[in-house]
């Protein structure tokens, strides 16, 4: 379990492909505190760490992973938001996420607005998710509020900390990035379904 707080960035230093999965190696600020068999979460999306060597660790993407995600995408050189796993005795700064994808979406639009950045995002026609305004939408591991929703597209606002401090600040149009719909808003979702149909 996740909050979408990213922690800090990492980079992308090998990419080995192993039959139809991916081993990424990587290397970011906290390398040193992490352990073998523990979630950390990349773009959103949540990896078991297999191997530390030094100031690199290795993660690997399993093939329905890389279906659903962007990290198939990825570059040597490739920058990564990353957040470790939630303490439960701390604070919960963004908002429950489980660092499992759900879908990804495209960049439509980025707007710089005198110092924040307004980015609209499509993705495909679905009844399964939804947003809806000042709710939440994780993007590559971000916890963001929506500030304007479509059918399938939705808009949120960065602040310049966020921008700065995230691979925000690498997004051009027609990128993909990770999405992950609210939990609660899925689970609504499924009873109202469910409810439909007695």
């Amino acid at each position: 379990m996740f909050t979408g707080i990213v922690e800090a960035t990492g980079i992308v230093e090998t990419i080995q492909h192993n039959d139809s999965n991916i081993d990424f190696i990587l290397n970011c600020p906290f390398t040193s505190e992490l352990k073998i068999d523990q979630s950390l979460a990349h773009n959103g999306c949540c990896l078991t760490v297999v191997e530390i060597n030094e100031n690199n660790y290795r993660v690997t993407a399993i093939d329905e992973t890389l279906e659903k995600t962007n990290l198939g995408q990825w570059k040597i050189g490739t920058e990564v938001n990353l957040e470790r796993c939630l303490k439960f005795d701390g604070r919960l700064d963004g908002h429950l996420v489980q660092g499992h994808v759900d879908k990804t979406g495209i960049v439509e639009k980025i707007e710089d607005k005198d110092g924040s950045f307004f980015i609209t995002i499509s993705y495909d026609s679905t009844d399964e998710y939804t947003t809806v305004p000042q709710g939440s939408i994780t993007v590559n591991g971000i916890s963001l509020t929506v500030a304007e929703s479509g059918n399938t597209s939705f808009s949120v606002a960065i602040i310049p900390y966020t921008w700065e401090f995230t691979n925000m600040k690498n997004l051009q149009i027609g990128d993909i990035v990770n999405l992950e719909f609210d939990i609660i808003g899925k689970y609504v979702n499924k009873l109202m379904k469910k409810n439909a149909l007695l």
